[in-house]
């Protein structure tokens, strides 16, 4: 692989991938061979993670979800991106255990699972006598999933959810919390919901 083409992307955002459609390998080791995998690591040798020091210890998180994503069960794919200064400090991308009824709904869910790392992170510092300056922001792309954050009247349609929408309104109301809207293009964990073009 040496003399291979460098490639963008480690996947094709165009394919989908189904345990029951499309047609099967006839040779699965050509599928076992990662080949496009290597590509996309000699293209990006020189990528990584980068920590700088920061004066500024404050917390912030970015929380995505794919709604629907997987083409065989139709559970959504979520994620979150954590900060501290600005420095990525924990992530997590991985499908729902439920069945979403809306990209909301799929969304919120995200959401809580940042909002829980984040607490988790808060009570670690805290036990280092680490102090966080500000509250702590988780950015989301969906304005109805912000919205739902911020409301504290509930609704029959999200009865489903009440549980994550308790939890996370109890953080916001104890100004541990803050949920904001970001737009889609600045939405840091995009990447981890889902194949992406360059």
């Amino acid at each position: 692989m040496e003399g291979a083409k460098p490639c963008p992307n480690p996947t094709s955002a165009a394919v989908k991938l189904s345990l029951t459609e499309g047609e099967l390998f006839e040779d699965i080791t050509l599928y076992r061979t990662c080949k496009k995998l290597l590509r996309y690591l000699k293209g990006t040798i020189r990528e990584g993670i980068h920590l700088t020091p920061t004066s500024e210890l404050t917390l912030k998180a970015y929380s995505d979800a794919d709604w629907a994503s997987c083409v065989d069960d139709r559970r959504s794919t979520g994620g979150y991106l954590v900060f501290l200064g600005g420095n990525p400090i924990s992530s997590s991308a991985k499908k729902q255990h439920v069945v979403a009824r809306s990209s909301t709904e799929s969304e919120f869910r995200a959401l809580e699972n940042a909002a829980a790392e984040l607490m988790w992170i808060q009570s670690l510092l805290q036990e280092l006598h680490v102090p966080v300056l500000h509250s702590t922001v988780i950015w989301v792309d969906n304005q109805s999933a912000t919205a739902l954050a911020a409301n504290p009247v509930f609704h029959a349609r999200s009865k489903h959810i009440e549980i994550d929408l308790h939890f996370v309104r109890d953080q916001i109301v104890n100004k541990k919390l803050a949920v904001h809207y970001v737009p889609a293009h600045d939405q840091a964990a995009d990447v981890l919901t889902k194949a992406l073009t360059t």
